[in-house]
C-alpha cells in the first residue's frame, strides 16, 4: 500500500524525520484495519489496533483531510435499535487506489470492445464467468475439504487468499444463514461499469456451495463492502464443475443494490 496521509505537526524537539515515518505508518494501520473489516467505528479500531479512541480520531481526521477515509451513519439490516446510528469510517475511492488497484482503465476498455463486438452484453457476461471460472480451482479445493457447516468460511479464507479480505459471520437471525462479506474489491471500478462481473461471481458462488444466495450490497454500487447471504439449509456438497446449471440462482440481481 502507498503511504497515506503525512504528519501535520511535530512535537518541539522530537526528530521530525522518524515521528513523521511513525505517524504515517499508524496511518497505515488505520486504512488497512478498515480495508480488511469494513467500515468500521472509532472505538472498534482502537480496540483492533491497541489505540486510544484520541489517537484514532486524531489520524482519521487527517486521512478524511487527506480523502482516504470518509464518515458515515452505520448501515443497518433488519429492524433498526433505538437511538442514533453509530457513525462509522470507510474508505473512498482513493483510499482503495491505495491498495495497488491498478489496469483499471484498460480492463474498462478491453470489455467495452467485447460489449461492441458480436455478442454484445452477452459477451461481456461470458467472459465474466470465463474469469470466475479459471479462479474457481482453488475456491472449489477449499470448499470441498471443509465441513457443510464450514464451507462459507472456508470459501472466505480462499478469497482472502486473492485479496478480497472476506470473512464469513452469522446473518442477523443466525437460524437464517450466514453472511460472506468481501471488505476488498480488486475491480470494483470495472465492476461499476459492468456488473456481469458481480453477477459472475454471484452466480459461482449459488454453484459452488449448492444453494440459492443472495447478493445484499456490493462495493461497485456504493456500500462499504459486498454482502451475500446464504441460507442454513446450505448443507449439500458442491457440484464437480462450474456450469449452466444454476446460473438463474440471484442472477437477476446480482451485483446491484436491492431496490
Amino acid at each position: 500500500m502507498k503511504n497515506v496521509g503525512e504528519a501535520r505537526e511535530t512535537p518541539t524537539g522530537a526528530p521530525q524525520e522518524e515521528l513523521a515515518t511513525g505517524e504515517r505508518s499508524t496511518r497505515n494501520r488505520v486504512a488497512r484495519s478498515i480495508l480488511d473489516h469494513g467500515p468500521s467505528t472509532v472505538a472498534e479500531l482502537a480496540g483492533r489496533l491497541r489505540l486510544t479512541q484520541a489517537a484514532v480520531r486524531r489520524h482519521l481526521d487527517a486521512l478524511v483531510a487527506d480523502d482516504v477515509v470518509e464518515a458515515r451513519e452505520q448501515r443497518v439490516y433488519g429492524a433498526r435499535t433505538r437511538g442514533r446510528p453509530a457513525k462509522v469510517f470507510a474508505l473512498t475511492d482513493c483510499g482503495r487506489d491505495a491498495f495497488d488497484q491498478s489496469y483499471d482503465a484498460l480492463a474498462v476498455d478491453a470489455l467495452r470492445w467485447i460489449a461492441r463486438q458480436e455478442g454484445g452484453e452477452q459477451a461481456v457476461a461470458a467472459f465474466a464467468r470465463a474469469r470466475i471460472a479459471d479462479q474457481a480451482k482453488a475456491y472449489r479445493s477449499a470448499v470441498e475439504s471443509a465441513a457443510p457447516d464450514e464451507r462459507t468460511e472456508a470459501l472466505a479464507r480462499a478469497l482472502s487468499a486473492d485479496g478480497y479480505a472476506a470473512a464469513a459471520r452469522s446473518a442477523p437471525l443466525p437460524q437464517q444463514g450466514e453472511q460472506l462479506c468481501q471488505h476488498h474489491c480488486p475491480v470494483a471500478h470495472v465492476a461499476e461499469q459492468f456488473p456481469q462481473l458481480c453477477e459472475a461471481e454471484t452466480e459461482f458462488f449459488a454453484e459452488l456451495l449448492g444453494t440459492h444466495v443472495q447478493r445484499l450490497a456490493t462495493i461497485a454500487h456504493g456500500d462499504g463492502v459486498c454482502t451475500t447471504f446464504i441460507p442454513a439449509a446450505s448443507k449439500k456438497p458442491p457440484p464437480p464443475e462450474f456450469s449452466n446449471a444454476t446460473r438463474n440462482a440471484s442472477a437477476s440481481k446480482a451485483g446491484r443494490n436491492p431496490a
